[in-house]
């Protein structure tokens, strides 16, 4: 079976899987944890050397502030998390919001983590306006628009899985994901299973990768 360098993830669904248990939709972000740590070990099993979880965007932050406090807690714990493991580390964001975590500061360069080995980013307070900025400004300098992009350390992605069954890409690395292919799993986020992985595995291994050509 052919695997994807580059794996894109979406965690959509937390706040419905929130209302379906009777629970306050706030609740339901903290129960995407461990579904992030159980994916990040089987991908990292599986061979994958790159893998990027979208946190949460800069239009999520106009959510009411009882939920974007509970979403960004769990970024900031979902990173912690990954830090206990080896991983090239990287969180991609406006840095210069008040919406961003000052705890994740640190982790806006790479790091590397234990032995390293796959890399792993967090889109935190991401938008794709932030990110292409520079690309479109006037004034830039550099020659290639591609070196103003403030993502360009991500590579292509070459598979987007995106839980919860919406079937929007909502403004994920745009640039990257130029020619990904995109698998949906109508399950929510926090009901994550391996099989979703291994079904999106499957038919990504059907798909005619031609990248245009």
């Amino acid at each position: 079976m052919r695997i994807p360098n580059h794996l894109g993830i979406i965690p959509d669904g937390n706040r419905r899987w929130a209302v379906s248990k009777d629970l306050k939709k706030e609740q339901g972000y903290e129960e995407g944890l461990d579904p992030g740590l159980k994916l990040f070990k089987f991908c990292k099993a599986l061979g994958i050397k790159e893998l990027t979880y979208y946190g949460f965007t800069v239009d999520n932050t106009k959510r009411p502030k009882v939920q974007t406090i509970a979403f960004t807690k769990a970024c900031v714990d979902a990173v912690k998390m990954i830090e206990r493991e080896n991983a090239d580390l990287l969180v991609i964001g406006n840095t210069e919001s008040k919406m961003f975590p000052k705890e994740l500061i640190p982790y806006t360069h790479r790091r590397k983590i234990g032995d390293g080995g796959i890399k792993v980013n967090f889109l935190v307070n991401y938008g794709w306006q932030w990110d292409l900025k520079g690309v479109f400004s006037k004034n830039k300098k550099n020659k290639s628009p591609l070196s103003s992009i403030k993502s360009k350390d991500i590579s292509r992605v070459d598979l987007i899985i995106r839980w919860g069954g919406r079937r929007r890409l909502s403004g994920f690395l745009p640039i990257q994901s130029v020619y990904s292919d995109f698998y949906v799993v109508d399950e929510l986020w926090p009901d994550f299973k391996y099989e979703h992985v291994l079904n999106a595995l499957r038919w990504y291994d059907d798909q005619d990768i031609t990248l245009g050509g």
